[in-house]
């Protein structure tokens, strides 16, 4: 701006007043002519800057740069914007608004770090390290200086700087000024220089009252001045057992720079210790050290620019989890500290300023292993456990019942102080113990499994060993309990109780934590972990079907029009009685205890919609079912309203596991003989009436010569007369008479029988004659089953003794 400004000064003169506003002319002489020239928008500004320059009108040009400033911002030309700032900068500088020169030079140099333009960062550095001097903040001046003094300054950037025809406060950048910079500045912190600021009424200086401390973190530009690496050479180590640490320093000032000592910080601040230079020590330079932490000494800690400074000591921890090396903390003086977060070899990025210089690459460490893939972090292990822990459980678990899982604690190393025991229950599959069905979260019913609860061992034996801080927290797939004090050589032990609601294979995880010292109530506690996997599978599987009574089919109408529908609902006849078989097969690996089976009866609008009764009474002594074994019992079902849907009910099944003679479950020790009761809901049933019944009646058996009657029923319970067709087959085992092919029909409300005089020809389980009997209106025929139409001859009369037998059941068990 200056030599543009220049360029106009001699023509400025020439310049003739605007007549309206913004509209400037030159005049220009043509021989003995005057002509006016109006002027571009590139020779206004040069005027008007020109004009500022010759009348000293600093706030005009500030006001102009301002504009341009701002123009190029809002046109994303940051690099004009920036060239704008920094020249009006200098016009804040050159009229003492140093305030207002700082900021905008803050906001400059972050562009020229960013692009890496050293020289122009120069110039801003030393504005702004003038701007701190003469504001008097001696933490941004030691910045700055730092910085300028570590910049890569090359040979070239010297020749360049050469080139201006005006220099910054901290004139030409060169490797000379930087090490004038760098020596005034630490002779500033050692306290052996002070500087003015604000023409001479506050000096700049660093006493043991007012320190200066720096901090350099990971994207700090002071990276450059002091970085730091720290590796471990084990990934993982024992706690109490030594391991190695490399920690190296490197710094890219110009001149020697000489430690007096180093504080290594850890996030465990009992391995914190420091480094002391042997050559300082009658600096009494760790006179502001942590007494309690171990002393280091080195023969000298002297960086030189760009070699790596490497130190190498054994550090051990006796807490275990992640061990970090968090900072370094270099003392340069009795009252100047700077501390620097330490980065890893395998993470650590290259200098932004200096990875372009023609220097010799140089690692933290000698060793190529840890130079690629070190870390400043190490894992220190658990301490081995003097304590068993235990899961007395083995087998499957049942749905519904309340398994019991004994958890045993014994301390055989050591005692056991401040102990909890913490349980989770996890889904091995990672889809979570909750089942998807649309229930609210806070109920019992959308679990697959539920830890109920702790029996046994929460209360203490001796009540002075009761606390106060106690814990037991349960909740649905977690608990929290503590565990008493334990001296060497006891044991306590609790039962877990789960509820498996449905079946599932979950992880049981339960881990102790516990201190083996009384006094240290903050100390890492060490852990005990144990997992156990838990299947929760199905007692029983049911299924159930219907029968309708022993010979008397009903034809209904649902039949007649049946579909192909699987799921289609099956069909009873109302006011007749049908028979319910509920089978029940034990899926589970020890035996049952089956108590009682029962259906439970819903009631709707109109009523008991149907009655449900069983055969026989429950037996007193339960029906013991072993794997695999099926247990059938029988209902009778009466439906006595005519609905298009009913409802069955629920069946009831109380059962136990099986106790063995010794006292132990079938499953192991974790199994528990309490009831439990299983439930299994009956489908709906369509009701309706019959149209025509088919009765078939013969005796129970014959004898082989001797004539019985044999009877065909026919019901009709419509209001319409019914044609009935039918037939009856011949039989070799017996000689028949009667009609065996005809057509009747049958009055609303009435029966038609049909009768057959049969004698039996052979003796045995024998078929009777295949009675066929087919409804013209509805086109359905019947024909009984072989079952029905069976009958069993006696070669002679059977003489038969009864005797009571008591009550006996009427439920059966069947493979």
């Amino acid at each position: 701006m200056s030599e543009t400004a220049n360029d106009v000064d001699g023509n400025a003169e020439s310049v003739a007043p605007s007549v309206y506003v913004g509209q400037f002319a030159r005049l220009l002489e043509k021989g003995d002519t005057y002509v006016m020239q109006l002027l571009t928008d590139e020779e206004y500004i040069r005027y008007a800057l020109g004009e500022a320059k010759r009348f000293q009108d600093s706030f005009e040009i500030i006001a102009l740069l301002k504009k341009s400033f701002e123009a190029y911002t809002t046109s994303n030309a940051q690099r004009v914007a920036s060239y704008c700032g920094f020249e009006m900068a200098r016009e804040y500088f050159a009229v003492n608004q140093f305030s207002n020169a700082k900021q905008l030079f803050d906001s400059i140099s972050s562009l020229y770090r960013k692009e890496g333009w050293v020289t122009l960062l120069w110039e801003v550095l030393g504005y702004l390290r003038e701007c701190s001097r003469i504001l008097g903040t001696v933490e941004d001046f030691a910045e700055y200086s730092l910085e300028m003094a570590a910049l890569p300054v090359s040979s070239i950037a010297s020749i360049q700087s050469l080139c201006f025809k005006e220099y910054g406060p901290a004139g030409p950048a060169s490797l000379s000024n930087r090490e004038t910079i760098q020596k005034e500045l630490f002779e500033l912190v050692r306290g052996e220089l002070g500087l003015a600021s604000n023409e001479g009424n506050n000096n700049l200086k660093v006493t043991a009252d007012e320190p200066l401390h720096l901090e350099i973190d990971l994207v700090s530009p002071l990276r450059v001045v002091l970085l730091a690496s720290v590796a471990f050479h084990e990934q993982t180590v024992k706690p109490g057992a030594p391991t190695l640490i490399k920690l190296s320093l490197l710094s890219q000032l110009p001149g020697t720079v000489e430690i007096d000592q180093l504080e290594v910080q850890f996030n465990q601040s009992v391995c914190n210790f420091t480094i002391v230079n042997d050559q300082r020590l009658q600096l009494d330079a760790i006179s502001n050290g942590h007494p309690d932490h171990r002393v280091e000494t080195a023969p000298d800690l002297m960086l030189s620019t760009n070699k790596w400074l490497r130190l190498m000591y054994d550090i051990k921890s006796d807490q275990s989890g992640k061990l970090e090396c968090i900072s370094v903390i270099a003392r340069l003086g009795p009252s100047f500290t700077i501390c620097c977060m330490t980065e890893s070899p395998a993470s650590m990025n290259d200098l932004p300023l200096w990875k372009f210089e023609d220097l010799v690459e140089t690692f933290p460490t000698k060793d190529p292993g840890l130079s690629f893939s070190g870390q400043k972090a190490i894992q220190v292990e658990e301490p081995d456990p003097q304590v068993d822990l235990t899961l007395g459980v083995s087998g499957p678990a049942l749905v519904g019942e309340i398994f019991c899982v004994p958890v045993n604690i014994s301390a055989k190393g050591h005692a056991i102080y401040s102990g909890e025991l913490k349980i989770n229950l996890v889904d091995t599959k990672g889809g979570g113990l909750l089942s998807p069905r649309e229930a609210e979260p806070s109920s019992t019913d959308n679990l697959h499994v539920e830890l109920l609860g702790v029996s046994g061992g929460l209360e203490c034996e001796d009540e002075s060993q009761t606390r106060t801080d106690k814990i037991l927290k349960i909740q649905h797939s977690f608990g929290l309990i503590s565990v008493p004090f334990l001296n060497e050589g006891d044991s306590w032990s609790c039962k877990l109780n789960i509820r498996w609601h449905r079946p599932k294979l979950i992880m049981l995880y339960v881990s102790l934590g516990y201190s083996p010292h009384s006094s240290e109530l903050t100390a890492q506690k060490v852990h005990v972990h144990k997992s156990l996997e838990i299947e929760g599978k199905t007692v029983v599987v049911f299924s159930h079907h219907y029968m309708l009574p022993f010979r008397r089919d009903p034809l209904l109408l649902s039949k007649i029009k049946a579909s192909s529908d699987s799921d289609q609902m099956p069909s009873l006849p109302v006011n007749e009685t049908s028979v319910l078989i509920i089978t029940a097969k034990n899926n589970t690996e020890v035996m049952l205890q089956l108590l009682s089976m029962f259906i439970e009866v819903e009631d709707d609008d109109v009523g008991k919609s149907c009655t449900v009764r069983h055969v026989g009474e429950d037996p007193s002594d339960p029906a013991l079912l072993v794997p695999g074994e099926v247990f059938k019992k029988v209902f009778f079902v009466t439906p006595e309203v005519n609905f298009s849907k009913v409802k069955m009910g629920t069946v009831c099944l109380r059962w136990r596991r099986e106790i063995r003679p010794e006292g132990q479950p079938g499953s192991g020790s974790g199994s528990t003989a309490s009831e439990v009761l299983t439930k299994y809901k009956l489908p709906d049933i369509n009701v309706e009436y019959s149209l025509l019944v088919v009765n078939l009646e013969c005796p129970p058996h014959a004898i082989l010569g001797d004539p019985f009657t044999y009877f065909v029923r026919i019901q009709n319970q419509t209001h319409l007369i019914q044609e009935i067709k039918f037939s009856l087959g011949d039989s070799q085992s017996f000689v028949l008479s009667g009609s065996h092919n005809e057509t009747v029909f049958v009055l609303p409300k009435s029966e038609h029988i049909l009768s057959y005089k049969l004698v039996p020809l052979a003796s045995g389980s024998q078929q009777l004659p295949r009675v066929t009997v087919t409804s013209m209106r509805y086109s359905a025929g019947f024909q009984p089953s072989v079952a029905a139409s069976s009958v069993f001859v006696f070669p002679s009369k059977p003489h038969f003794e009864m005797t009571n037998v008591g009550s006996r059941p009427e439920s059966i068990a069947a493979e």
